[in-house]
């Protein structure tokens, strides 16, 4: 059974960076790997899976960049690790105890259905970071 990796994690940064700049207008690399606190030689190589995944798109050009390939509401957290991770603990098992068997499929499904927020939802955990209040000593 895996887990979830750096990989996985700076997939997910650099899409929800993405997300959070959809005006239409492209996002350089440098931009991206900025606030997202990723490497910009490793974002690249992330940004070429996501790109073959269909989940961005590239633009090249002085104003190019990258966008997301589909409507946020459209992208699950479920299909970023899917494709940084792939099989997010899926992976092929041969259990010969059915408890174990059974145990093993749901728990699958319970992480598919965590994971299955979708990239847009993710906001409202900015807006419950909003409503906090903070104390610094």
């Amino acid at each position: 059974m895996a887990g979830i990796s750096s990989k996985g994690m700076y997939g997910l940064a650099a899409m929800y960076e993405l997300m959070r700049s959809e005006n239409g207008t492209p996002v350089q690399i440098r931009e991206i790997a900025e606030r997202a606190n990723i490497p910009q030689n490793y974002l690249e190589q992330l940004l070429v899976q996501l790109r073959r995944a269909g989940l961005v798109t590239s633009v090249r050009g002085a104003q190019g960049g990258y966008l997301l390939a589909k409507k946020p509401v459209d992208i699950t957290v479920f299909d970023i690790f899917e494709v940084m991770e792939g099989d997010l603990c899926f992976g092929t098992y041969k259990i010969e105890n059915p408890v174990l068997e059974l145990f093993l499929d749901e728990s699958q499904k319970e992480i598919r259905k965590i994971f299955s927020i979708s990239l847009a939802e993710l906001d409202k955990y900015q807006q419950m970071i909003s409503q906090r209040l903070i104390y610094n000593i």
